[in-house]
């Protein structure tokens, strides 16, 4: 692929640069604001249920604005979008420390979350620019590696921030990081071209509909909604999404990519990140309540055990995204989630009286499979796509994500509803399940060619 020269060096440093920041900021503002839900909501008089929303409104105009804005990346250029994004971000977050209302807090945080989906939808487009095929894995692998250690430091900066400040400044340290990766993105981010195909807004109307829909039904399912109106939300998610996908047949470059999940090779990669992600959070869910709940260790034990799962992540991905240059990630996937499989299933059979030693070298081994497979999957899905397409990959990448880990947390819900005392132990059981599903799917890959990449 010697059209894929990639940028030269040291612009491909600084475009890395700026792309981890965005990165970090967006993944960063998910995590932290949990933390800070409590203060929150007494500082703002709101109740703790709707405080909830802080939280869901960011995540909710991510969802639903990940494709549209990846199908827009794809016809005025990436770097536009994601400069876009980050501006945006960077504003909103501004606008997120002076708010003094819940509702404008919540208001605030959709446009915050417009503008992480500006970032998110095309940063791995990006990447694919940024550096030469031979090195695409290393260049995804720094991916993985940031939202690792974002998912890691989450708590930990926002416990720090508010130990010595208020709520607002979680949101205002954005500004200083959103203004100085807009002055250096301005110089090094590579110019794409686009195509002059009008931009389909019916289709990102649709979009909207159906996965925010979509999103709310699984929610609703995992947290016991009323029958009639969880079978009313279904029907129309059914029928929104028949009519969504019946029209993007027809598009040439359509804002659902049904043109690149015909590719089997992104297809099963789609499925695997899918299931891979719902096992994840299956886990991620379900874990504090056997810690704390089951045997009875405080929230600091917690965040410690925890943490060498993601941990390894940082250390397992550049590593993986190196193998991924030379071999197949069908197999990489494979064994990364067969790896994950039995580090689920040394988990939800620790024992009754555990100690801190047996958890963490188990956590250690779910965070090696969980990386061993990451940063192949992603650059298969990245490569399997032709170049102008790029964006729609992108976005398929972000939204494979989203939509396992929102599956995986409405399971958790579910199963906790049925068996709140054991409910923590039959949930790291069902994500060995999922995990198991996804080594399986991961492997047909290898049936076919190792990857389409199309020019």
């Amino acid at each position: 692929m010697d059209s894929e020269p990639g940028l030269p060096l040291p612009q491909r440093y600084w475009a890395i640069a700026v792309i981890a920041l965005g990165v970090t900021l967006a993944v960063l503002d998910g995590a932290i604001a949990n933390v800070a839900l409590p203060t929150i909501a007494r500082n703002l008089n709101a109740s703790p249920a709707d405080s909830i929303w802080v939280v869901n409104a960011y995540q909710l105009a991510i969802t639903i604005s990940l494709l549209p804005l990846a199908s827009l990346g794809d016809r005025i250029g990436y770097r536009r979008v994601y400069m876009a994004g980050l501006a945006l971000f960077t504003v909103s977050s501004f606008a997120c420390a002076l708010s003094g209302s819940l509702a404008a807090l919540t208001l605030a945080r959709v446009v915050q979350g417009f503008g992480a989906a500006g970032i998110m939808s095309v940063n791995t487009a990006l990447v694919r620019i940024i550096y030469p095929h031979d090195q695409l894995g290393r260049g995804v692998s720094i991916n993985a590696s940031v939202v690792a250690i974002s998912s890691v430091i989450g708590p930990t900066v926002a416990s720090g921030v508010l130990s010595v400040a208020t709520w607002p400044w979680l949101f205002a340290i954005n500004v200083p990081i959103g203004v100085a990766a807009l002055a250096i993105g301005w110089k090094s981010l590579p110019r794409t071209p686009g195509h002059r195909q009008p931009y389909d807004y019916i289709s990102a109307i649709m979009n909207a509909l159906f996965f925010g829909i979509a999103i709310v039904a699984i929610d609703g399912f995992g947290h016991g909604e009323h029958r009639p109106y969880l079978v009313g939300e279904i029907i129309v998610t059914a029928v929104i999404g028949y009519f969504f996908v019946k029209r993007q047949l027809t598009q040439s470059a359509p804002l659902l990519p049904v043109d690149l999940l015909r590719i089997p090779v992104f297809a099963l990669s789609v499925g695997t990140s899918v299931c891979s992600f719902c096992a994840q959070m299956l886990a991620f869910v379900s874990l504090p309540f056997l810690l704390q709940n089951n045997f009875g260790m405080s929230q600091v034990e917690t965040g410690f055990l925890m943490t060498p799962w993601p941990l390894v992540i940082v250390f397992v991905a550049p590593m993986a995204g190196v193998l991924a240059d030379r071999y197949s990630a069908g197999l990489l996937g494979g064994i990364g989630l067969a790896i994950l499989t039995v580090g689920l299933v040394l988990l939800a059979n620790v024992g009754a009286h555990p100690s801190a030693f047996d958890i963490a070298w188990r956590m250690a081994v779910c965070g090696l499979g969980f990386g061993l497979f990451q940063s192949p999957n992603n650059r298969q899905m990245l490569a399997s796509a032709p170049r102008h397409r790029s964006g729609g990959a992108s976005g398929m990448l972000g939204t494979a994500r989203l939509t396992g880990q929102t599956l995986g947390a409405a399971l958790v819900a579910l199963i906790f509803g049925f068996a709140p005392k054991e409910g923590p132990v039959i949930a790291l059981a069902v994500a060995a399940a999922f995990s198991a599903a996804a080594a399986v799917v991961s492997m047909l890959r290898l049936t076919g060619k190792r990857s389409a990449e199309p020019a």
